[in-house]
């Protein structure tokens, strides 16, 4: 195999794993009320949660607060909730 075949082999393994990681990327704008925050994962979050998730790209209207938190949980009022 010639240097110019294995540098295109790589090229086109690497392109295709880059594709097929952009694809399962998962991202998320959940809300509670006016509170949003950021999230890499789908959760199931519980009914009694009251939470809308959103597609990463959607934007804030007026007068939404975004607060970050780490790890599986949700914003009600001032506080975090685990689950």
């Amino acid at each position: 195999m010639t240097s110019v075949m294995k540098i295109l082999l790589g090229a086109t393994a690497g392109a295709a794993i880059l594709a097929s990681s952009a694809i399962t990327a998962s991202a998320a704008v959940v809300c509670n009320g006016n509170t949003c925050w950021h999230t890499q994962e789908r959760y199931t979050y519980p009914p009694s949660a009251g939470v809308v998730i959103h597609e990463d790209d959607s934007r804030a209207g007026p007068g939404i607060t975004f607060r970050e938190h780490e790890g599986r949980g949700y914003w009600r009022g001032d506080s975090w909730t685990d689950f």
